[in-house]
């Protein structure tokens, strides 16, 4: 898992194949508690890359996704948008990896 260091993301999107991102802010209750959670979803996904984004400091990357809530997952797959989903449910994050990866 990688942390945006500055407002990159479609970058990181067109060069990776499989990309699954949480959108969150540092006052979000939930986005702390989905944290741990996303990043063993990234160990235990190594084919896609997992990338943490703040929404509040990352305008630009947070515009490639509708987020409306928070925390917001969204995955990409070959540069596209596939699906997104503003939760605190791991099983709903899991679906979300199984559309982007197949796995």
């Amino acid at each position: 898992m990688q942390e945006l260091t500055e407002d990159n993301l479609q970058e990181l999107i067109a060069q990776h194949e499989q990309v699954v991102v949480q959108y969150s802010a540092g006052w979000c209750g939930n986005c702390r508690i989905m944290k741990p959670k996303f990043k063993r979803l990234a160990g235990e996904n190594p084919n896609a890359v997992f990338v943490l984004v703040d929404a509040e400091k990352f305008p630009n990357s947070r515009k490639l996704a509708q987020v409306n809530n928070l925390p917001t997952f969204a995955g990409f797959k070959s540069g596209a948008l596939v699906n997104q989903v503003q939760t605190n449910k791991e099983d709903q994050l899991k679906s979300l990896i199984h559309e982007v990866t197949g796995n």
